[in-house]
């Protein structure tokens, strides 16, 4: 495995900086053995692999290794130029079929525009290397590791298919950093606990908002206080004037109650705080900043939540106290020099200058991994999840048709609208994705040709976390980045089975504008809540009045393409006022 790693990386370019090489051995857990900028020429990277020695473990958890990667290799701090449009690829060689799963985190490293080629032994899983590289081509399998050398011409050949350049990840624009302004949202642990040193946490978050600028629009702040479950004191736009923001600060209570929930509150802070309605301008690139203060050890896991506010772009700053654990906030920030220590939380003053420096760094790290897009009035992308449950047998032909005059009424073409159609009942299935069709002919000859799937439960939760993940991606046909509206329009008739708040959520983070249409044996709050917003869901009798809504239908995709625009402006400017 090490002769072969030492070859691939003879054949590259990194004495000239166009190659950046990082090596990552894993079993139970993964280890770096160097990053993608630890190194700068080809000499050392040989001498560092001729060096390596096996690592030892079990089980094999590539699914861990995998998350690993996204939140600790593919990153601005560890030498990735994804943000910049330099292809990243990862060449995994295995021996063995995964102990964990690998499904969300191959679908992360997708999402992140990763190009994964797989190479396993007989004793590896073909299908998992095929769904770890997403194209069954990129999957290669050798006998034995000594027969590595057989597959080196099969790996250039694809490597030699990755583009020097990845244009679609970052559109020809200018990518500068965003002028001063930022949303800070503090995290307070108000458990049992911290009752004491609740007023010396309180006088800290006045200071710090002492020094923003809120009175004119530029900083935005939100307060949320949390033990056993998060309570939010004020959301990113509920106030707009530094004394407003300061009157709700002093007059804050001590919440009390335990256990520490941490990961809960980080989770809740990703659903519910750093999103547009909540007035976070994360679309917009203004940097996503949260100071969270707390006195203890978390009572629950906070490795998914922190990694998923990190995928977010959100910088955590974390400052604890001699009862915190250490290495708990460093994995919440993700950077040890951004977790900071008190003895006790009066001593909360002695770390301001370190914060406002961790915070200027930060927004400075941050603001690059925005491009900025101008998005395309012109063109859109629409995807239709229809419910073809049991339920739907009778109504399935009506919601057909409805289909069908949609698609007759937009523009399809290679460069102008793109559909793709997913039906669903215990699961989802593609009927075709957003780059199967290029003409309004095709599109609608498919959608004629629709079977109703039947099956039970109704999952919509599992639906639309499946089209987020595998049909609104660049490998799918998705032109998200390069600023093309993103519409998923819900056909349902039923009350989901499974939950739907995570999913919907995740949706609305990536942009993604959700459109519901229900009968009257669908939830109405459950509809609102995966729409965009309450607006977008609409309401018929029975799936033969949909032609009633059609009119509404249209009303509410031109006011999308409308918003669109806005969530990737033009960012100008190359100075950020430190905090």
């Amino acid at each position: 495995m090490r002769d072969f790693v030492q070859k691939q990386v003879d054949t590259l370019s990194v004495d000239d900086g166009k190659d950046r090489v990082s090596v990552v051995q894993y079993s139970s857990d993964p280890a770096v053995q160097f990053y993608l900028n630890t190194y700068t020429t080809k000499r050392e990277v040989l001498d560092s692999v001729r060096g390596l020695r096996h690592k030892g473990g079990r089980p094999l958890n590539t699914g861990a290794a995998l998350r690993y990667l996204r939140d600790n290799v593919f990153t601005a701090s560890a030498g990735s130029r994804r943000p910049s449009g330099v292809p990243q690829v990862l060449i995994l060689i295995t021996g063995g079929r995964s102990f964990d799963s690998i499904d969300e985190p191959a679908s992360a490293l997708k999402q992140l525009g990763v190009l994964t080629i797989a190479i396993g032994t007989r004793g590896s899983d073909p299908r998992e290397l095929q769904t770890i590289t997403g194209e069954p081509s990129h999957a290669v399998s050798v006998s034995e590791f000594t027969d590595l050398p057989n597959v080196q011409e099969q790996l250039s050949s694809v490597m030699s298919t990755v583009p020097m350049r990845v244009t679609p990840l970052t559109p020809t624009v200018t990518v500068v950093r965003q002028p001063a302004g930022r949303d800070v949202v503090f995290l307070l642990d108000g458990s049992d606990a911290t009752r004491s040193g609740f007023p010396a946490m309180r006088d800290f978050v006045q200071k710090q908002v002492d020094t923003l600028s809120v009175d004119d629009g530029k900083d935005r702040v939100s307060v949320v206080q949390y033990s056993s479950d998060p309570a939010v004191q004020f959301y990113l736009n509920t106030y707009t004037t530094k004394r407003e923001v300061l009157d709700s600060v002093r007059g804050l209570r001590h919440k009390g109650g335990r256990p520490l929930n941490t990961g809960a509150a980080l989770r809740y802070l990703r659903d519910n705080v750093f999103t547009a309605s909540a007035g976070s301008r994360r679309p917009s690139g203004v940097p996503q900043v949260l100071i969270l203060i707390t006195g203890g050890r978390s009572f629950d896991s906070i490795d998914e939540p922190a990694s998923a506010l990190k995928q977010l772009g959100v910088l955590t700053i974390a400052i604890g106290t001699r009862g915190s654990d250490p290495r708990e906030l460093q994995t919440i920030t993700g950077e040890p020099s951004y977790a900071l220590s008190v003895s006790e939380l009066t001593d909360l003053p002695k770390v301001q200058q370190q914060l406002e420096s961790s915070v200027e760094a930060a927004v400075f790290e941050v603001t690059p991994e925005l491009p900025t897009v101008i998005a395309s009035r012109d063109r859109k992308d629409i995807v239709f999840l229809l419910d073809g449950s049991d339920g739907t047998r009778n109504g399935f032909p009506a919601m057909r048709d409805f289909v069908e005059r949609v698609v007759e009424k937009i523009n399809v073409g290679e460069n102008k609208d793109h559909v793709s159609v997913v039906q669903y009942s215990r699961e989802p299935e593609v009927h075709f994705y957003l780059n199967t069709y290029t003409t309004r002919e095709d599109v609608v000859d498919s959608v004629r040709g629709l079977r109703h799937r039947g099956g039970r439960p109704l999952n919509t939760g599992a639906a639309l976390q499946y089209v987020r993940d595998n049909v609104f991606t660049n490998s799918s046909g998705s032109r998200r980045l390069q600023g093309v509206p993103q519409i998923l329009i819900l056909l349902t008739g039923g009350r989901s089975f499974d939950n739907v708040d995570s999913p919907a959520s995740a949706l609305k983070q990536q942009g993604i504008y959700v459109i519901g249409i229900g009968t009257r044996t669908s939830d109405a709050r459950e509809l609102q809540k995966i729409s965009y917003e309450p607006s977008y869901a609409l309401s018929v009798s029975e799936f033969t009045d949909l032609p009633s809504v059609q009119e509404q239908l249209s009303s509410v995709m031109s006011k999308v393409i409308v918003r669109a625009t806005p969530m990737t402006p033009t960012v100008t400017g190359k100075n950020v006022t430190p905090l």
